[in-house]
């Protein structure tokens, strides 16, 4: 049992699948960085000051300053500049996964494939198919 869970740990799917997880997971984390400390902020800037973390519907219809303190008081909300947040996220790892994928197969050789060699050939006077080592056409009887 433990041979047979070896060798499936190192086919080079499951090695290959785990090492992209985990890259993955770092990856999302810049993207995440990204989005919230370098792109919303001049977005939230250019829309009047707007901080998109903070924007919230509150649902208990008491008033709080911000989310935190809403949140700290438990009453439900709906974080909808998390969420703005959220797909801006998305779509930029969706545009990066594009062109890292589109890189790849620009980078990878075309697969060749190879064509077998011709078993037949025409014959020159009555454009029959007859086989290549033929010396005669068998229907016009030309001399090939």
């Amino acid at each position: 049992m433990l041979q047979e869970f070896k060798k499936f740990i190192m086919r080079g799917n499951v090695v290959d699948l785990a090492v992209g997880v985990i890259i993955g997971g770092a990856f999302g984390k810049i993207v995440s960085s990204f989005v919230a400390d370098v792109i919303m902020p001049p977005i939230g800037l250019l829309l009047g000051k707007v901080d998109f973390k903070s924007l919230f519907i509150n649902l208990s219809g008491t008033d709080y300053p911000s989310l935190a303190a809403a949140q700290e008081a438990g009453a439900p909300t709906i974080n909808y500049g998390l969420f703005i947040n959220n797909i801006i996220d998305f779509l930029i790892v969706g545009l990066v996964i594009f062109f890292v994928i589109k890189a790849i197969n620009k980078l990878q050789k075309p697969k060749v494939e190879e064509v077998a060699a011709p078993t037949t050939k025409k014959c020159a006077f009555c454009f029959t198919e007859i086989p290549i080592e033929a010396t005669r056409c068998p229907h016009c009887t030309s001399q090939l």
